[in-house]
């Protein structure tokens, strides 16, 4: 009998080699780096910051699973872009510009009403049963349009900085647009011509921002002030007293919806090739989908570091999940070496400015291919859920979030319905804010009082 070959890979409890762990963590770092670096950019949250805590929370989810069901959930914790829409209307800040930081505090309290949030979706769902309960609440035909109003809402940002227009009565700049086209196209050609080339593949993002800065540098965008070799990042801290701190709570803290579908689905996707790896290699399965709770827990906890210490609300990052089944590595020690790794870049110097430096050119034409990317993955989400949009209510829960989303986030001054709501919201409704709630509410009508016929889709 041939003898059986051995399956390589890494479980989450495994601990590869020193040498190994080095280069499979510093390689998350990359993975997760692009998208991380560039929600602090857009948001105006300091980069070193952002990092440093970025690798705190991941390493507290990983200890906080190991020492509640003796297991590593292995995922990485980058900064989210579901809440863009939220804090650009609060900060107003341009790209790669540092906001106000009594401005990030009042933010910063937003993030922390998210983390509660999940962590109490967490608790509800450990009670009562995994992911039906979160489907019941919020179906793909609520949290669908959301995500798509969350991309489409910020394409005008991603205009502005792709043109160099500053504020309302900033002119487009040709250089600047120019600049912003070319890594677009570059980009998008990257991320399509090298899927399935290895790890290359999962880095379009950080080559179309290098090959941006690049062309940036002729066109005279591309200005470096050098600071310190060494800096310790700064911190800073929330605040609950200001007038416009609910505000933020409720119009930052109920963007979080958007972020329980895509964290489920990473931890199902995550579970599954666990599972797949270990039953090729003789071994236990994980079963890691089982603790969906546990899992909204840890997010909420992370986001709740963020919240309190300057950072950007996050969550576990796709981009890292497939990063690990493309190279069959699960370790959650691995994962821990990314955190320490990303917490001792937030020290070094040059690399700040150099982030800093990217142009707003570059930043556009990126946001444009990503914002965009959110809006499809909202459609891709009701495709894959099978969304029956031939079905009235359906049809309608999407239809409200998208105009009220979208126009309200477009179309009024500082993306707020100009409808003030005494101190809770003085200056008017935040508009994705207001638009999922609203899909909330139709939704539960329908929960509550049973329409008589569903329409069925059509089939060929």
């Amino acid at each position: 009998m041939a003898k059986k070959e051995k399956v390589f890979g890494y479980l989450p409890n495994d601990t590869p080699p020193f040498g190994q762990m080095v280069l499979l963590g510093f390689q998350h770092v990359l993975t997760m780096f692009p998208a991380t670096v560039l929600v602090a950019l857009l948001m105006g949250f300091p980069v070193p910051t952002v990092l440093l805590i970025s690798g705190v929370g991941t390493i507290l989810a990983l200890l906080g699973s190991k020492l509640t069901i003796g297991k590593y959930i292995p995922l990485y914790y980058g900064s989210s872009f579901s809440y863009l829409a939220a804090v650009m209307a609060i900060t107003q800040t341009p790209f790669g510009v540092e906001a106000d930081p009594k401005l990030l505090s009042v933010v910063q309290a937003g993030f922390v009403a998210t983390g509660l949030i999940n962590i109490i979706v967490g608790v509800l769902i450990r009670v009562a049963g995994g992911k039906k309960a979160i489907d019941t609440i919020l179906p793909a035909s609520i949290t669908g349009p959301v995500a798509c109003t969350i991309g489409i809402g910020l394409g005008l940002a991603a205009l502005n900085n792709a043109t160099g227009i500053t504020g309302p009565t900033g002119s487009p700049q040709v250089s600047e647009f120019i600049v912003a086209l070319l890594t677009l196209i570059i980009t998008i050609c990257l991320s399509v011509y090298l899927q399935g080339k290895g790890f290359i593949g999962m880095l379009p993002i950080l080559l179309g921002a290098i090959a941006g800065y690049l062309i940036a540098i002729p066109f005279g965008l591309v200005n470096v002030t050098w600071g310190e070799l060494l800096r310790v990042p700064t911190f800073n801290f929330p605040v609950f007293n200001d007038p416009m701190t609910l505000t933020a709570v409720v119009g930052i803290g109920v963007m979080a919806i958007a972020t329980i579908p895509e964290s489920t689905a990473h931890l199902y996707q995550i579970s599954l090739y666990v599972d797949h790896l270990a039953e090729e290699q003789g071994r236990e399965k994980y079963n890691l989908s089982q603790y969906i709770g546990l899992n909204f827990i840890l997010d909420g906890l992370d986001d709740i570091v963020n919240g309190l210490f300057g950072s950007v609300a996050g969550t576990n990052y796709g981009e890292n999940n497939s990063l690990m089944v493309i190279t069959r590595n699960y370790s959650g020690p691995a994962l821990i070496t990314a955190g320490v790794i990303a917490i001792l870049l937030a020290f070094v110097g040059p690399l700040a400015d150099l982030v800093r430096s990217m142009p707003s050119a570059v930043g556009g034409g990126l946001s444009i291919y990503l914002f965009g990317v959110i809006g499809m993955q909202g459609i891709a989400l009701m495709i894959s859920e099978k969304v029956n949009l031939y079905d009235p209510r359906q049809l309608a829960i999407g239809a409200v979030i998208l105009i009220v989303g979208i126009g309200g986030n477009i179309g009024f001054a500082n993306s707020m319905i100009p409808f003030p709501v005494g101190s809770v919201f003085p200056d008017g409704l935040p508009a994705i804010a207001f638009a999922a709630v609203l899909g909330i509410l139709i939704n539960l009508i329908f929960v509550i009082i049973k329409p008589p016929v569903e329409r069925k889709a059509v089939t060929k």
